[in-house]
């Protein structure tokens, strides 16, 4: 490739004596020239060849001084490296155009041989430069091109090249959110094609920005269904509270999306949210011809337990204690203890509550009935009673007095739930 250097001088003979000098790389076509006889037809030089890759410019010059050039040189969006000629004796002019930008220095009168050296050092400086701009951009068309279809974490590592041991399937703690609609497959059933197509693409699409926004990775999209991780593929030290974060601003979208929707005539089910955490198989398990960075385990069944239990609560969003204990300056109300299918031990589970519903006295008159639930308190059914009369939607407290109403220890009732005594604590029964 052809080095195009900008020369620079008022001197006449300087033109004839370069070109004398440099005649057999200028044959080889390792290099090219073009001359100015000051600043300013240096700039239009430079304007009539924009492939200039070097500027070699003497300080002292008529209308344009060197200095002044290499101001101008430098507010350019491309900027050009320079090198600065000048007498030894002004060395205070060299160093100034050193501190505002020049690459090097040669004084006069000019040593050609050592012009050469520092014009082919300048060169590799230059093709390190583009060589740097070449990789930046090819990895910015592909993590523009990867952020399509990959949450942001992955697709920076992706397009990086430097996500091979960050994919490995490992061990590692994550949060978990599952997410999924009520009532979607009687919809698939009843809407048409086109509505449908609109409906989940709007959906999908508006969950997934909900979750990029919290520097969440998209790991699954199965119909309406997401799982989301946080922790993997990056470090995030506060994962947990992240998680509970996120799938709070997803419950606050997907109720607005509801809301469009109906006022559409289209009757959008209820986004259910659980949410756990703990340790899990998290990497790519598409083998070496297909990518799926997913997470596998026991966390990630909890979490899609969790969010199947919102069905009989009356929930939106259920977490687990492992990510409520995790997370800093959790707000939220105990659910009870849920022993979900594939556990042995019952789970602590919690609504998360936004900062002003948990400080409304609604909450502490909740807290107060629960905590008579738990001591099995025969005043546990008229506290809630109280509270239902009062908060006639509150889901929670409407089924502890449905349970209390309904059975003694062990009795099954609706819903596929039951109460019962295990290892000397009360819980739910979750199929």
């Amino acid at each position: 490739m052809t080095a195009t250097i900008l020369v620079v001088d008022d001197e006449p003979d300087l033109e004839a004596l370069v070109l004398q000098k440099f005649r057999r790389q200028i044959r080889d076509g390792q290099v090219s020239f073009v001359f100015a006889r000051d600043g300013l037809e240096a700039l239009q030089s430079i304007e009539a060849h924009p492939d200039v890759d070097l500027v070699v410019s003497d300080i002292n010059m008529p209308r344009m001084d060197g200095l002044s050039l290499l101001a101008k040189l430098q507010e350019a969006e491309e900027k050009k490296s320079t090198i600065i000629v000048s007498a030894y004796g002004d060395m205070s002019n060299i160093r100034t155009a050193m501190n505002r930008g020049a690459f090097d220095f040669l004084t006069k009168p000019i040593d050609f041989t050592d012009l050469e050296t520092t014009i082919q050092k300048t060169i590799r400086h230059i093709d390190m430069l583009r060589e740097a701009r070449r990789r930046q951009v090819e990895a910015e068309r592909a993590h523009a091109s990867l952020s399509r279809y990959f949450s942001p974490e992955l697709a920076k590592r992706l397009a990086m090249g430097s996500g091979d041991n960050d994919m490995q399937v490992h061990w590692r703690d994550v949060a978990v959110i599952f997410t999924d609609i009520t009532g979607f497959t009687s919809l698939v059933e009843t809407a048409a094609p086109q509505v449908l197509a609109e409906l989940l693409n709007e959906y999908v699409g508006g969950l997934t920005d909900v979750v990029f926004a919290a520097e969440g990775t998209v790991a699954k999209v199965i119909g309406d269904a997401i799982q989301v991780l946080f922790n993997a593929p990056g470090e995030q030290a506060d994962y947990a509270k992240r998680a509970i974060a996120c799938a709070q601003a997803i419950d606050r979208w997907a109720e607005a999306f509801r809301g469009r929707w109906k006022e559409k005539g289209v009757n959008f089910g209820a986004t259910r949210i659980g949410v756990h955490a703990g340790p899990a198989l998290v990497g790519n398990f598409g083998g070496s011809r297909f990518f799926d960075y997913t997470a596998y385990g026991d966390t990630i069944n909890t979490a899609a337990r969790l969010e199947t239990a919102n069905k009989t609560l009356g929930t939106r969003v259920c977490v687990s204690a492992a990510v409520a204990d995790a997370a800093a300056d959790f707000k939220g109300r105990p659910v009870g203890d849920l022993l979900l299918r594939g556990r042995s031990e019952p789970l602590r589970a919690y609504e998360p509550l936004a900062p002003a519903e948990f400080e409304a006295p609604a909450t502490a008159q909740y807290a107060r009935a629960f905590a008579k639930l738990e001591a099995e308190d025969t005043s546990a059914m008229p506290a809630f009673a109280a509270l239902v009369g009062v908060h006639a939607d509150d889901p929670l407290a409407g089924f502890h007095l449905k349970r209390l109403l309904n059975g003694g220890r062990g009795r099954p009732y609706a819903t596929r739930l039951s109460r019962g005594l295990l290892a000397g604590k009360w819980c739910l029964l979750c199929a």
